[in-house]
């Protein structure tokens, strides 16, 4: 993963949850936020970040300036992804494989987010274990930082490219 150039990107950014939780006391309840929000570039760029405060707004401002901060750049293969890849974060594992051009994003949730703002325009995907969009979210990102293409793999494995692709 190297260092991207916020400058140079045009992120768009997208929320996927927002929580809230209340703690009891003796004039009532108080009331936080927290908000998830994925940026991407939607030509392989991608960034989640989590903010928490007392107001929705300031909850969603924080977590895009913390999903801005860890924006990382991912391998792409035309419209799909190079190959098949399973991730897993906390309870939650996301597959994701390569799909033929037409077929759109088959996902959900957090999952769809991650993939549409990173530029994945043909893709299967299942989510299986937890559902938590927090942990769905982050195993969508560390499956996408997983993909190589052929090229770098063949010069990892010390072998050709001929033989990475066909065996």
């Amino acid at each position: 993963m190297s260092k991207v150039r916020l400058s140079e990107l045009d992120l768009k950014d997208k929320l996927v949850y927002v929580g809230r939780t209340a703690k009891v006391v003796k004039g009532g309840r108080r009331f936080n936020f927290t908000a998830l929000v994925v940026v991407g570039d939607g030509n392989g760029h991608i960034g989640y970040g989590l903010g928490k405060a007392g107001e929705v707004v300031d909850a969603v401002s924080k977590a895009t300036e913390a999903a801005k901060k860890s924006v990382v750049k991912i391998q792409l293969q035309n419209t799909t992804i190079p190959h098949e890849v399973l991730a897993k974060y906390g309870a939650a594992s996301v597959l994701i494989k390569p799909a033929t051009p037409g077929t759109g994003v088959i996902a959900g949730g957090g999952v769809r987010a991650v993939l549409e703002l990173a530029g994945v325009q043909d893709v299967l995907t299942k989510s299986m274990g937890s559902s938590n969009p927090h942990n769905t979210v982050k195993a969508t990102v560390r499956a996408l930082t997983l993909l190589e293409d052929a090229q770098s793999a063949a010069q990892r494995r010390g072998i050709s490219l001929k033989k990475v692709l066909h065996g």
